[in-house]
């Protein structure tokens, strides 16, 4: 979720000057390291990349980000007339007033323990029931908490079959602004120790690389007051597992 600061315009030398990367030292586009991608299997990044769409509006990274999870896990259908399942189809998918509210623009957009409960009711509407959610919160940086999540990104980095989520902030990843946000995991590559976040805020980026370790920041780091509702919220990984058995 973004919210977007009216835009002074200057002309100039001091416009240049001025101008702010567009990503901080934490984010490598893909465009300028995608060597993993191509020498290895890469399974998540070529099930998920694909089925990810930007946000249909400033508030709905949720949504976005849910949405892309189910298409990468039923994969592409196979028939002419199947459609892809888009964002607005889920919200009527899954029929309640509560999502679609927090999803619309100018929406308050959704806490952790929301993105979870959501994750599962779409799961139960597309008829994935039988799958389960396995939720990662870590409160802290710890050693333990760093090595829990990597344990759950190298779960998913061996398998297409399951799909993690992120609630992060995003301006501790970019440098940009201070406020939570929801994206897909793309790929992990553990000797790099670096995570491919495939964004659905669209609008302002492309799938980036970053440390575990500014992943880790940016997950513990409580969402600051002017988000209202959202004020002390932290982050974490949401994986959709592979059906048992």
């Amino acid at each position: 979720m973004r919210w977007v600061l009216p835009l002074i315009i200057l002309a100039g030398p001091l416009a240049v000057q001025d101008a702010q990367p567009k990503l901080g030292p934490n984010a490598v586009p893909i465009t300028a390291d995608n060597t993993s991608i191509r020498s290895q299997d890469a399974l998540d990044y070529w099930a998920f990349a694909s089925f990810v769409k930007p946000q249909f509006t400033t508030s709905a990274c949720f949504i976005a980000t849910v949405t892309a999870a189910l298409n990468g896990l039923n994969g592409l259908a196979p028939h002419a007339e199947d459609t892809v399942m888009t964002q607005q189809a889920l919200l009527e998918l899954t029929d309640n007033a509560d999502w679609a509210g927090l999803s619309a623009e100018g929406g308050d957009g959704v806490t952790f323990q929301q993105l979870v409960d959501f994750t599962k009711l779409a799961l139960a509407a597309d008829g994935m029931a039988k799958r389960s959610v396995t939720v990662l919160h870590p409160t802290e940086a710890t050693d333990a908490a760093m090595k829990d999540v990597r344990a759950m990104l190298a779960a998913n980095e061996a398998s297409a079959d399951n799909a993690v989520m992120l609630y992060f902030n995003q301006g501790v990843v970019t440098g940009d602004w201070d406020g939570p946000h929801i994206s897909l995991i793309g790929a992990y590559d553990a000797e790099k120790d670096n995570v491919l976040i495939l964004e659905v805020d669209q609008e302002w980026y492309i799938p980036y690389w970053t440390p575990v370790s500014v992943l880790m920041e940016a997950m513990v780091k409580p969402t600051s007051a002017e988000h209202g509702p959202l004020e002390g919220e932290t982050g974490g990984l949401v994986m959709i597992d592979a059906i048992a058995g």
